[in-house]
């Protein structure tokens, strides 16, 4: 395997720039995945693989490795991941770092036994220290200690990078790490306990918005779209009303967690896909690093060789959840629960390597937060119309 891996060289290069090389997206489905999907295809590159979890269990060694004999990929994209907001980091902190560690060892342990020369593995800003340097360069991981709500998810995805890192420097392979920021967009997750802050806000300040103006119907629709604890739209409006007043939203008000002071970073998910697709085509392992420093032992130290990817701007929590507002209508309050945790307070990235390599974003906060409601509501009433 190893021999194999080592000789695919620029045989590989070429495969990769062709059109008709197959790509193994996996996590195909969420958020940023089904971006990268999109983008490969509107670039021309129509041999690709997908797999739902379903029919993949990415958990399952065996399994890993029977699609990757059966498959043979020239490229993988490791999208698939366990996620989760503050709540869920905060609850299920095995499952974060296990499924994750699981995932990553399989996927990218199958990737080197198969012989793929290329490979992206997606991350996040979580990885940096609690109290880093603001903003963060990749230079600043691991000098000093994580958040603590998401230190386990932190950890499995430093692992991630790192293998990355350890088997490009053993084996010659070309598998790049990158590292988004905050995300949101199109096949977002709006579930109440589990989801990150800025469909969270949309999805409460938009049922809020609903019960304020009496619209049951919209109520309804919704969390029949996506019930909340196993309360649907056939429950009882008092079960629904309690219910919802468990996670904040009441027709008076949305109450969110912390003080609403914490800044930070969103990138829209379709610039994230359009970001590592040019990362993937275009940069190699050995643009993402300075070889020309060594240690005082006179070794040179490669490390640090991951890419953030955000747009270097920050904004705080309360400017996004009245930005929202705003965008929705609701005229009701915004209250904040300052007894709940407001994670790490800021976590802003430093962009200027991947300028460097050649990209920038373009969807400002108010665009895309417009772009995400919309396409919200035109999947309640799709969903709505096939009932």
């Amino acid at each position: 395997d190893v021999e194999r891996s080592r000789g695919l060289g620029d045989v590989y290069k070429r495969q990769i720039m062709d059109k008709s090389a197959k790509i193994y997206v996996a996590g195909h489905h969420g958020l940023v995945g089904s971006a990268i999907w999109n983008n490969l295809k509107e670039r021309g590159f129509n041999n690709l693989i997908g797999r739902s979890h379903k029919e993949l269990d990415l958990l399952d060694p065996i399994a890993v490795r029977n699609f990757f004999d059966q498959e043979q990929p020239d490229a993988v994209i490791l999208a698939a991941a366990h996620v989760g907001g503050i709540m869920a980091n905060l609850n299920y902190r095995a499952d974060f770092i296990y499924q994750n560690l699981q995932i990553q060892q399989n996927v990218i342990g199958e990737s080197f036994r198969h012989g793929v020369k290329k490979l992206l593995f997606l991350g996040s800003t979580c990885i940096y220290p609690r109290e880093a340097p603001q903003p963060m360069k990749e230079e600043v991981l691991l000098t000093s200690p994580l958040e603590y709500t998401n230190e386990p998810y932190a950890i499995a995805k430093i692992a991630g990078l790192k293998m990355c890192e350890s088997f490009n420097l053993q084996y010659g392979t070309n598998y790049i790490a990158v590292m988004p920021t905050n995300l949101y967009g199109p096949n977002d997750n709006f579930h109440l306990e589990n989801s990150h802050v800025l469909p969270a806000m949309i999805r409460k300040i938009h049922l809020a918005k609903c019960l304020n103006e009496g619209d049951w119907n919209a109520v309804r629709k919704d969390i029949n779209l996506r019930p909340v604890e196993g309360v649907n739209g056939n429950n009882s409006d008092t079960e629904i009303l309690e219910k919802l007043k468990k996670f904040g939203i009441t027709p008076e008000a949305v109450t969110l967690w912390g003080t609403g002071k914490p800044m930070r970073e969103f990138l829209w998910s379709e610039e994230m896909a359009d970001a590592s697709v040019h990362v993937l085509l275009n940069v190699d392992f050995k643009q993402t690093y300075d070889a020309s420093e060594k240690n005082a032992d006179g070794i040179t130290e490669i490390r640090n060789c991951h890419i953030n990817v955000g747009t270097g701007k920050e904004l705080s929590i309360r400017e996004v959840a009245e930005k929202i507002m705003k965008e929705i209508g609701f005229k009701g309050e915004l209250r904040w629960d300052a007894s709940k945790p407001d994670g790490t307070l800021r976590k802003l990235t430093d962009v200027s390597k991947l300028h460097s390599l050649g990209w920038h974003h373009k969807v400002e906060i108010d665009e895309g937060i417009h772009r995400l409601y919309e396409w919200y509501l035109k999947g309640i009433c799709i969903n709505h119309q096939t009932v």
